[in-house]
């Protein structure tokens, strides 16, 4: 695992196959970096499914309202959701969304991320300037890569637990 240096904004993602660990970026996406850890620590990312996998392209997660596996998972309803908090602005920079960043998942509107992210797989630098980019994978992009794919897939993973590195 990655030397964790600000554990403070760093994630811990479990999936299955093992620890994401993911060093957030609040100098670029201060609100974006605060509403993943506050989601984090409510503990509300635990069991929610990757409802939108697309090989060569990135996986998406973070539906709190409609995608908790435990709880109130609907694969016709996945994906649509947020979490009970307002949405946010955008928060856009130069930051390219190379291989394992993090960026915020929204609607047409840019101003309506929530609570959803996706993981790239691949440079995807046509969403550059469109889409907030918040943290990087810095160890354990091999079990993102392992994501099972589907749009959304036929029996999706999800992240087992999702904890700020400080509380962990």
């Amino acid at each position: 695992m990655a030397e964790i240096k600000d554990p403070e904004n760093t994630i811990l993602m479990e999936l299955k196959d093992g620890t994401v660990v993911i060093e957030l970026l609040p100098d670029v996406a201060p609100q974006h970096c605060a509403r993943i850890k506050d989601l984090a620590r409510a503990g509300a990312y635990d069991n929610v499914v990757f409802h939108r996998v697309i090989d060569g392209f990135m996986a998406q997660s973070g539906d709190v309202e409609n995608g908790n596996t435990e709880k109130n998972y609907n694969p016709s309803r996945a994906g649509t959701g947020g979490s009970d908090l307002p949405d946010l602005p955008a928060e856009f920079s130069k930051l390219p969304h190379d291989r394992g960043t993090l960026g915020a998942a929204r609607s047409m509107n840019p101003n309506s991320a929530n609570s959803q992210f996706f993981i790239n797989f691949k440079d995807n630098h046509f969403l550059n300037g469109q889409y907030t980019v918040y943290g990087r994978v810095v160890s354990g992009m091999e079990h993102v890569d392992a994501i099972t794919r589907g749009e959304p897939p036929a029996n999706p993973d999800k992240m087992l637990s999702v904890k700020v590195a400080a509380d962990a």
